[in-house]
């Protein structure tokens, strides 16, 4: 069975007195255990479609199911529930309020979610040590590297044990060598059976997903699966109690199990 099954997603939006058309009778399938990664140009559409896919947004037609719920027919707490429950979000610009620890950041989706005070902090601390961090959980983002922020921000995205990880540009603002130990990291994941869906418009971190989707004026121009590890760099990627040597700030351990909020491309 697969975890999202979408079928005729078509999407449109009003900018004035025009109608902006963002995507165009999209089907496809994503199966439980999937890397995937999402290109095309800005406009093409594929924002749209992660929006969509992490129940952010409702297609105009078209339908979705997620975990063989149908989600495009619930209503906004429902489908807040369901992201809660389901989904975590890894951004861009890691969407991490400033003034808190790293600690008080990752129990933030387990508050939304009524977890007690006493099993977040336990949570949250579990999840920010199996990214790495156990050494800097009282840090504020402001006492963090990009890329330690973004670590940050996988803790909460996995703080819920979501089955499906919703990746925006992971890496882009962060340097290449920070970028690789981010796709590192979200490969260990993928290894550990949680599905990463990410949008990228770098060829470089596309190529560590094992299916490659790109997006074209609202609508799938290509869509190719990569047998086994995808590139060279995944190849030697870490397993789950590994440590990854490239650099002082690599994680090791154990990652396992939440939530944002993406901002929407209009397209």
């Amino acid at each position: 069975m697969a975890l999202i099954e979408a079928r005729d997603l078509t999407k449109h939006y009003r900018l004035g007195d025009q109608t902006v058309q963002a995507l165009a009778g999209v089907s496809l399938d994503i199966e439980a255990g999937e890397f995937v990664a999402i290109m095309g140009a800005s406009g093409s559409g594929k924002s749209t479609l992660m929006n969509i896919l992490g129940c952010l947004d409702r297609p105009s037609t078209g339908y979705l199911r997620l975990a063989d719920e149908a989600v495009d027919s619930m209503d906004p707490d429902q489908l807040a529930a369901v992201r809660n429950r389901r989904i975590g979000f890894v951004f861009q610009q890691f969407n991490l309020l400033p003034r808190t620890s790293a600690l008080e950041n990752v129990e933030l989706p387990m508050v939304y979610a009524g977890v007690k005070a006493s099993d977040r902090r336990a949570r949250a601390a579990e999840a920010l040590t199996r990214v790495g961090l156990g050494e800097r959980m009282m840090h504020t983002p402001a006492e963090l590297s990009g890329g330690q922020q973004q670590r940050v921000a996988i803790a909460r995205a996995l703080v819920n044990d979501p089955s499906l990880i919703l990746a925006d540009e992971p890496t882009g603002a962060l340097d290449s060598q920070t970028s690789e130990e981010i796709m590192r990291l979200l490969t260990a994941l993928n290894a550990q059976g949680i599905t990463v869906v990410l949008v990228t418009h770098e060829a470089d971190v596309a190529a560590w997903a094992r299916r490659r989707i790109v997006f074209r004026d609202g609508r799938i121009l290509e869509d190719r699966r990569t047998p086994g590890a995808a590139g060279m760099a995944r190849s030697d990627a870490p397993t789950a109690g590994q440590s990854d040597h490239t650099s002082p700030g690599s994680f090791s351990g154990e990652v396992t199990g939440s939530n944002g909020t993406p901002a929407e491309d209009p397209v």
